[in-house]
């Protein structure tokens, strides 16, 4: 049967659009000095104009299906304010990317639908680069940087094309059930209509002890904070019989599809299995065991067969007769919400090569919906870990310190922070047509 996509692939995640998770995501970065709005809101005007896939706006044709239309307004540059922010509203022109600031910091506000990390990060560090080099003068680029006036690559538009490849079935495949421990945490936040504020810690580790840690053990940043959470999930959580504990891993599967350079959101999941009686081996051996598990699970089979059920259940939402159907049908075959329950998550970016950059930076951290969840990035000097919880309760924090305090790894803390996460206006049918 094939398969071959005619719609933008940017639209689908918008149809599982709910209050509770907008599918959005910031980035806040933080430098040594304060910013400056005007040459703020001058770099970003000047770097949008390098990603006509970026500066749009949502829309619906005559068929009820989402689509996205060239957005001409200025991208937003805003103060932060402890509020959520509202993409795609007319306050911010329609746009579904914009910028907040205060203080030190920028947040790079925008809708998950366009793309995920590898993605965002063509728009940010070239609108950081602008400011930056506006700023200070002349700044060593980025070896990967877009830069303004740059034609863009047609392969950054790539999409795959699911019948051209190979359907082999994957030598290994996860298969576990669901891990329910934690689940009660997501069902008191998803069902209570009073529960809004989600809350991070900044947690900052020293880049030279933390990877000579890493080596020493023959880990990776994934594995060994993967191996972390197994510890600090398993003492903070009480033991249940018949119930395992497992982490789930962010893996970007562009280049096994032959997309390398596209900014479209190509990320599927890895599993980890823990049992209970394992919290007591070393960080050494359960990074091992996350390693072996990674590796049995990146054989490009398995992104084959992850995007051929992604682009069946788009093919699907297309097929339904209208938004509301359409709406129903995504979020009852979403690819992420049937993807197996893990206790926790850990998604690392990869090393990002900054440039001199880095210079004026002090740090960098991705904000994203999920409960129990690491998200990493990588600076010179050191890494930034986002420790993500739905309710107040700090105890799973204070037990991922203790481990790193049990592995004499250094490290700082922030305060309770409040994630303020982007809401999206979608535009609604006119009924009066």
């Amino acid at each position: 049967m094939e398969m071959q996509m005619d719609k933008n692939p940017d639209i689908y995640l918008l149809y599982e659009y709910s209050k509770k998770n907008a599918f959005t995501v910031r980035y806040k970065v933080t430098f040594s000095e304060p910013v400056d709005e005007k040459l703020l809101t001058q770099a970003a005007g000047e770097a949008m104009t390098r990603f006509p896939y970026y500066s749009v706006k949502v829309g619906l044709d005559e068929g009820e299906n989402y689509v996205l239309l060239p957005n001409d307004s200025p991208i937003p540059v805003l103060p932060e304010k402890d509020e959520r922010l509202m993409l795609g509203s007319e306050e911010l022109g329609g746009h579904i990317f914009a910028l907040t600031w205060r203080d030190d910091t920028i947040w790079f506000n925008f809708a998950h639908c366009c793309c995920g990390a590898f993605g965002a990060m063509f728009w940010i560090k070239t609108t950081l680069y602008q400011y930056l080099t506006k700023k200070y003068g002349e700044i060593a680029p980025p070896a990967d940087l877009k830069s303004v006036g740059t034609p863009v690559d047609d392969a950054e538009y790539a999409v795959a094309d699911p019948d051209s490849l190979p359907a082999d079935d994957p030598l290994k495949r996860y298969e576990e059930k669901d891990s329910k421990i934690g689940i009660e945490q997501d069902y008191l936040y998803f069902l209570n209509p009073f529960a809004k504020d989600v809350y991070y810690y900044q947690v900052e580790l020293e880049s030279k002890p933390f990877m000579d840690y890493a080596k020493k053990i023959d880990g990776t940043p994934n594995s060994v904070l993967t191996a972390m959470m197994l510890k600090t999930t398993a003492r903070h959580f009480p033991k249940r019989k018949g119930q395992h504990i497992s982490a789930k891993i962010a893996d970007d599967y562009r280049k096994d599809i032959g997309c390398d350079k596209s900014y479209r959101d190509y990320v599927r999941f890895l599993h980890v299995k823990y049992e209970w009686e394992m919290e007591e081996e070393s960080i050494e051996k359960l990074s091992q065991r996350a390693r072996g598990a990674i590796i049995m699970q990146m054989q490009p089979e398995n992104s084959f067969e992850w995007y051929r059920t992604v682009v069946r259940a788009q093919k699907g939402i297309d097929s339904q007769p209208d938004l509301k159907s359409k709406i129903k049908y995504a979020q009852e075959h979403s690819i992420y919400r049937s993807d197996t329950r893990d206790t926790y998550m850990v998604s690392y970016v990869g090393k990002t090569d900054w440039g001199g950059m880095a210079e004026y930076i002090r740090s960098a951290f991705t904000i994203t919906d999920g409960n129990l969840m690491l998200e990493v990035n990588a600076l010179p000097d050191k890494f930034c870990v986002t420790f993500q919880l739905l309710s107040k309760d700090k105890k799973p924090l204070d037990r991922f310190c203790e481990v790193l305090q049990e592995e004499g790894l250094p490290f700082t803390v922030s305060d309770r922070l409040i994630r303020y996460m982007p809401d999206l206006v979608l535009p609604k049918p006119d009924k009066a047509k």
